[in-house]
This record gives structure tokens, sequence and C-alpha cells, in this order.
């Protein structure tokens, strides 16, 4: 199962079942990507324990934690605060850009190396076999998380279409998840319609553009400091023998 019905989460889903490096699956129920586990409340408790996860990386900006709060402390589980620096969207100088999927890309690029430090330490975090199962969340579950998500399936060999496609599943959530933000700050509705959308191009642009910097998914961790030891222990423990 892909996709997880918690009342006030959205875009909580499963990374698992794609197909990696030499044909060995991803494993199911180890890794899973979310919209902010601030919004957990009673009536998620129960289906959000049931998972069974250890360990949550929230990658939001501290402004956002103390605003909204963090995942609640349940007995037995890891948090992790790994906020990826990187400009604020209203700041970008590319908003003449006429393709979302191109500026979001751009978004991304910015994510992977200004918040490189973080993003490094995430992916390790998750190649952590005692971690697992592991939840990554922003606010939305669809930047930020989208980046890691792309940057961990990448090194374990996921197909970048396959990743891209993924990442698109995002757009199935939005409507749900704005219509109960908007309920909450009503601010939220003059949000640019691009901030919101969640084009597999995107995800393949970003892809392409660490892809001819790098060589590789592997190649960008590994030159922004994840040791390979961290690449080994990801596929040992996240795809199927």
């Amino acid at each position: 199962m892909r996709s997880y019905d918690h009342p006030n989460l959205f875009n909580f889903r499963d990374l698992g079942g794609y197909t990696g490096t030499g044909g060995r699956t991803v494993r199911w129920r180890r890794l899973f990507r979310s919209d902010s586990l601030s919004r957990i409340d009673p009536a998620d408790a129960a289906s959000f324990t049931a998972v069974g996860v250890r360990t949550v990386i929230d990658l939001r900006r501290p402004r956002e934690i103390a605003r909204d709060g963090r995942v609640p402390e349940f007995p037995g589980l890891a948090y992790h605060h790994l906020h990826p620096e990187h400009a604020e969207w209203e700041d970008a100088t590319d908003h003449d850009e006429p393709s979302d999927a191109r500026w979001l890309a751009n978004r991304y690029l910015d994510i992977a190396y200004t918040g490189a430090a973080a993003m490094v330490a995430a992916v390790a975090v998750i190649a952590e076999a005692d971690n697992a199962p592991v939840v990554v969340h922003c606010t939305a579950g669809k930047d930020r998380t989208g980046v890691v998500s792309a940057l961990t399936l990448g090194a374990l060999g996921v197909a970048e279409d396959d990743i891209a496609e993924d990442y698109a599943l995002t757009a199935g959530a939005t409507g749900p998840a704005m219509a109960y933000l908007r309920r909450i700050n009503p601010e939220i509705a003059k949000m640019p319609e691009r901030y919101l959308a969640a084009p597999a191009e995107a995800m393949r642009l970003f892809l392409r553009d660490v892809h001819g910097r790098h060589g590789s998914v592997r190649g960008y961790l590994l030159e922004m400091g994840l040791p390979e030891t961290h690449l080994t222990a990801l596929e040992e423990h996240l795809l199927e023998p």
C-alpha cells in the first residue's frame, strides 16, 4: 500500500515498491514521506502509530516549527530537525521563467546545494537500518521532502521516471491539503499557483541537472560529503535481497 489514510495528513505515503539497483525492489514500510506531522491529533494517533515509525526527519524552517509545532512525542520515536538552508521563494530572481516545471526545478537545485548539509544528513539518517521505519516531512510534503525522497531513491538506483512520477503523486493531495490549510490560515489562498504545482517534469529536470553536474545522484551525495559506507548501508537495508 503506497498511500495511508490519516485524518489530518494528506500526503503520507510509502516509498517502497520501486525497482532499484540490480533489479532489486525498494522495501515497503521502511521509508515514508509526508506533509507536516505537526497536524497529528488524537484522530490520527492510532493510524500513525500503527505504521510503526521509529524516526522522524523534519525539514521545516525553525519558524515553521515555532508556528505549528512538531510531531507528538510518541514513546520510542526519535526526532531529527534537519533544516536545509535555502532562499525564500518570493525572493527568487527568475519569476519571469515561463515554465512552472523549470522554475520549480530551480528551487530544488537551491535546496540541494544551499541546503546540501541537511540533504546529506537526512540521507545518512535514512541509511541507518536501526532508524527504520523513517518518515521524512516538511509542510506540504512536496518540495523539501521531494528532494530528499528523490536523492534517496536515486541513490538506490530507482529510475528517473519512477522518481518523477512518485513526486507527481503529491498533486492528488494538494486539493484536500489546501482546503484544510485555508481553514486555519486564509492567507494561504494568496499563494501563487505555481508554488503548489507538482509536475513530474520538474523532478525530471532537477535530476537531469544533478546528473549533468555529478554524473549521478550517488555522485552528488559523495561530493557533498556523504561517506560511501552510508550508500552501501542504504542499499543493504532498503533494497530487497
